[in-house]
């Protein structure tokens, strides 16, 4: 099986996070990852086209009830109907996280895979500690190619 890597991030971002998020993509693919994200706009619009151009498969885990919500570069639209509960169900579909900027959205998504056990690489994203005071669990990446290559790093070998 190919490894399945979610990419997060805001449904509205800048320019430049668009930009990295589609070359996210377009790495991932060119690697043989699967990409799953909230399949709306934004980060998640961006890091579809960039699997898209390079034949990769892409799974959009929308909030509502309309596969059709989904946007262009979706491969694989699976409407929930339970809202931003999806959320969960992006970050456990995947062997690791790629966070791409984000607001509140993103990081309840960093929270529940970090509590699932599933690593996430952050780029341009929310720094985290704990108390305030030690480590952050989130791996840094200043790069779309350092964070697709920790992300398949921590990905291989789980299941």
């Amino acid at each position: 099986m190919p490894p399945v890597i979610a990419v997060i991030g805001g449904s509205a971002c800048s320019p430049q996070e668009e930009a990295l998020a589609e070359e996210i993509g377009s790495l991932l693919a060119g690697r043989g990852a699967v990409v799953v994200c909230g399949g709306l706009g934004g980060v998640m619009e961006a890091v579809c086209r960039g699997a898209r151009s390079r034949g990769g498969f892409t799974v959009g885990i929308l909030p509502g009830n309309d596969r059709r919500s989904a946007n262009e570069w979706v491969s694989l639209p699976v409407a929930t109907g339970v809202g931003q509960a999806r959320n969960m169900a992006v970050v456990r579909s995947a062997q690791a996280v790629i966070a791409v900027g984000g607001a509140y959205g993103t990081l309840a998504e960093m929270a529940f895979a970090l509590d699932s056990n599933i690593p996430v690489v952050g780029i341009g994203s929310w720094r985290l500690a704990q108390g305030g005071t030690g480590p952050n669990p989130v791996a840094e990446a200043a790069t779309a190619e350092e964070a697709v290559d920790l992300a398949l790093s921590f990905a291989d070998g789980k299941e």
